[in-house]
């Protein structure tokens, strides 16, 4: 074989440019990576603004911005119960500048609860820190004459079908959180569906409803003037905005959790220096008094993990949740 000595020039010529051009690319990458950030960074949340997922955002976006010098854009894009915005990130361009704040609705639950959703909670992004976690609060209508969940589930299991619990809707974390409870105690319950958590809360206390699961922040005020009663805790601890009201396990049914998380996520093939360094200064931030302080007044507790701690704390809530969904019989497709 024979190969003319024009055409081997033209060949490592062209060799040698693409090498150059790749070491060209690869530098400029490290430098990105290296002056990051160098620009805003977008946290897109996936709900309306004034929720709590919003709220954290903006208090951990406000830390960042103290520490890098760079502002961090808080932007909404609710609907579709977090499908619209998180989508959105998933299909974002990779370079730590639209980050998602994701939670375990839209990351851990409706893997399950839609069948045909467009992002894989897994595959589509990295997750880079968690900001901490809120867990839902059992509470009753005072009319309901027991003081812990242990005397709930006899008075329950005395009066089959007849006490109603409320819900922010069909597929809602306040929903799935008293199926769980339902499947673990064999409780007969019955489901009423609200338009959001506030409508709940206000069936709770009028007594249209007799009970409900819902997240601390939404219901503490009600609970503080005595128009519902806090029974138990459904997360794995106690929660700093209630620390007198014990967690179901304390009160007698090991194994049921049902805590809430909100963290930061990004599109997958984000570089991992920019990963390890976003999750750092979220811990660090994390860390201190003031945000400490702040996260309590929203019923939530920070929880800094580290990047493989996250990752394992996602896979665990998928599986669970899916069980939960599996069991119920429950789609929003």
């Amino acid at each position: 074989m024979k190969i003319a000595i024009g055409s081997s020039r033209v060949f490592w010529s062209t060799a040698r440019g693409l090498c150059l051009g790749l070491v060209a690319a690869a530098s400029g990458l490290a430098a990105a990576q290296s002056d990051y950030p160098s620009q805003p960074i977008r946290f897109l949340v996936p709900q309306a603004a004034g929720g709590s997922t919003d709220s954290l955002a903006r208090d951990v976006g406000s830390r960042l911005l103290e520490a890098w010098g760079q502002p961090v854009v808080v932007e909404n894009r609710p609907g579709a119960n977090g499908i619209i915005g998180t989508d959105l990130v998933a299909k974002a361009r990779p370079d730590g500048y639209t980050l998602l704040i994701g939670g375990t609705g839209s990351m851990a639950i409706n893997p399950t609860l839609y069948p045909k959703l467009p992002y894989d909670p897994v595959r589509g992004f990295v997750p880079v820190a968690m900001f901490g976690y809120s867990t839902s609060v059992l509470v009753v209508n005072p009319a309901v004459p027991v003081k812990t969940i242990g005397e709930l589930i006899s008075y329950v299991r005395a009066r089959p079908g007849q006490v109603r619990y409320a819900s922010a809707g069909i597929g809602s974390s306040p929903h799935l959180t008293a199926e769980m409870f339902r499947q673990m105690t064999g409780v007969d319950i019955q489901h009423v569906p609200y338009k959001g958590s506030t409508p709940g809360v206000v069936a709770t206390i009028s007594g249209e409803t007799g009970m409900m699961f819902t997240g601390v922040a939404s219901v503490l005020p009600h609970i503080r003037s005595g128009r519902v009663t806090a029974l138990s805790i459904s997360g794995p601890r106690r929660s700093s905005a209630l620390p007198e009201v014990p967690t179901a396990h304390e009160s007698g049914l090991p194994g049921f959790e049902a805590d809430f998380w909100i963290g930061l996520f990004a599109p997958a093939g984000t570089p991992e220096a920019i990963v390890t360094r976003l999750n750092t200064e979220v811990n660090r931030a994390l860390a201190g008094r003031a945000a400490q302080e702040k996260f309590v007044t929203m019923g939530a507790d920070p929880m800094p993990l580290s990047l493989a701690q996250f990752g394992e704390v996602l896979r665990r809530d998928i599986d669970r949740w899916a069980a939960t969904i599996r069991a119920a019989g429950v789609t929003a497709d």
